[in-house]
């Protein structure tokens, strides 16, 4: 029986001062190693994501502890019968986070721990829980009573929290943030504080780490992650189902993108509507002109470039 994979999740908010050497310095550690990765490093840090060999992981967590800037890096583990990421890539972006606008770290939101965050849910206290996540990851797994913030971009979250600066008192009204790792809560929470709201709270590692600590407690569903998993249970207990299949409505958790390659829309479907529409999301585009072939529908593999199936196709 083959080994597991490990992935890894991580990120890490440092100054660099020269990021793209850092780029070059990942690549030349993992060309001869068994490593799938997306990884992002700008002047900001490091926002990391892939999976590995056990003995590669280890060696590359290792070789990252050892570099001063991410001594203190934290690692979320969990295990994989084969790689999630297509290839290895390692990248220079200009924010870890996309924002287009200044965000000031140093008024983050207080990190709480899994166990924390837990004892804070079952505190009948009143306070706004929100999920910082896009919609799409919320429909298939969310924290019980928590609130979908009606934003596309980082820009409307700044709408949002003034709205929300109306509706309750910033001073007064705790208000608990999550997402899947935890990066995403390092930027909301500094607007937040920005905005006047004293008691915001972030949970510290994200769902990831709240699963591997806690389990599923108050927790539906499951969690979407970015890689070939798609969707994944947050912990080993097994995951109730709250997303809807987008044509029929009946129970379904897989996400599939639109076989019309021009369109590429993400949804949920169930087994007998996505065999109906041959892997699309709507009857018109089973007759566009770059259809990928129905067959290679697979809810844990997102779709690769088109000249893959054309290639195929073709032989």
């Amino acid at each position: 029986m083959p080994m597991p994979y490990y992935v890894l999740a991580y990120y890490h908010f440092t100054p660099l001062e020269n990021p793209r050497e850092e780029v070059l310095s990942h690549q030349k550690f993992f060309q001869d190693r068994d490593v799938s990765s997306r990884i992002y490093l700008s002047e900001q840090g490091i926002n990391g994501q892939m999976s590995a060999s056990e003995k590669d992981a280890e060696a590359y967590m290792n070789w990252l502890h050892a570099k001063p800037h991410f001594a203190t890096v934290e690692f979320k583990l969990h295990t994989h019968h084969e790689h999630v990421f297509p290839r290895k890539s390692v990248k220079y972006r200009k924010n870890l986070v996309a924002y287009d606008k200044a965000v000031n770290l140093a008024l983050q939101g207080e990190h709480v721990s899994p166990r924390k965050w837990r004892e804070m849910l079952e505190n009948p206290e009143r306070k706004i829980l929100i999920d910082v996540r896009n919609d799409y990851e919320w429909k298939v797994g969310h924290f019980e009573n928590a609130e979908l913030p009606p934003c596309e971009t980082f820009r409307e979250f700044e709408n949002y929290s003034d709205r929300l600066k109306e509706q309750v008192d910033p001073q007064k009204t705790p208000v608990m943030m999550y997402c899947t790792g935890g990066i995403r809560c390092e930027l909301y929470s500094s607007i937040l504080k920005e905005k006047g709201f004293e008691k915001v709270y972030q949970l510290h590692g994200g769902v990831i780490n709240y699963g591997l600590q806690e389990g599923s407690s108050h927790w539906k569903g499951k969690l979407f992650v970015f890689d070939d998993r798609m969707t994944v249970p947050i912990s080993e207990e097994e995951a109730e189902v709250i997303g809807k299949c987008h044509h029929c409505g009946t129970a379904a958790d897989s996400y599939y993108n639109c076989a019309n390659m021009d369109c590429n829309h993400l949804f949920i479907c169930c087994a007998d509507c996505l065999h109906q529409l041959a892997g699309c999301c709507k009857e018109p585009c089973k007759n566009a002109p770059r259809v990928r072939p129905y067959h290679h529908q697979n809810p844990h593999k997102p779709f690769r470039k088109w000249h893959h199936y054309f290639t195929e196709k073709n032989t």
